[in-house]
């Protein structure tokens, strides 16, 4: 009798422990962290509007203090049996870790000194996946092409990474697919007027 009781308890703890870790996805608070970082690796920050400093932090950062807040006042016995699989399906880190500023760092600074040139000329695509391309080499002097294209290729290592980064920063790898999908629409909405972006399989000009 205990072994038929226990059984059907224990699998739908576990059940309800996974489907908890599984479908649980911060989208909203990923938009904001994407739209911070490419904002800040395009570096027209005076293009981006300034927040209130007073009204609360937003993004994936945030989210770990707004849940710590929402269970202040939670029956910690409530958390018995799924509650720490519960807890770690929240993202509760930071996305300013060292290696994730390391490479916005090194992207903002790839952009300026190389790939917006690429963009400005028609040269540069954003991809439908989160990488860029040389979407015309013919839009680039001869001179110019073979270090453009090791920029590319430079820049597309950093972007694959930082999407796993995120992922892994937030305790959550496998939302690495997510998370490149997040930062793969915002790379596109934040694209300026005359650069070029791929939708649907084909090429627009925004």
């Amino acid at each position: 009798m205990k072994q038929w009781l226990g059984m059907p308890v224990a699998g739908a703890l576990l059940l309800s422990a996974c489907v908890t870790i599984n479908v649980y996805f911060p989208a909203a608070e990923a938009k904001e962290a994407a739209r911070e970082f490419v904002e800040k690796v395009i570096n027209e920050a005076d293009k981006v509007e300034m927040k209130d400093p007073s009204a609360p932090a937003g993004g994936m950062a945030a989210l770990g203090t707004r849940i710590r807040s929402d269970l202040s006042g939670f029956d910690p016995w409530v958390l018995v049996g799924i509650g720490s699989a519960q807890a770690q399906s929240a993202p509760d880190i930071s996305l300013k870790t060292p290696a994730i500023q390391s490479i916005q760092s090194r992207m903002e600074s790839r952009f300026n000194a190389t790939l917006r040139a690429g963009f400005d000329s028609g040269a540069l695509g954003f991809t439908a996946d989160g990488l860029v391309t040389v979407r015309d080499a013919g839009k680039l002097e001869l001179k110019d092409r073979v270090a453009m294209n090791a920029a590319v290729a430079d820049d597309n290592r950093d972007r694959k990474a930082v999407y796993r980064e995120v992922a892994v920063a937030n305790g959550h790898p496998e939302w690495e697919s997510q998370i490149r999908d997040v930062f793969a629409r915002q790379w596109i909405a934040s694209a300026r007027p005359g650069w070029w972006y791929e939708s649907g399989g084909s090429w627009k000009q925004k």
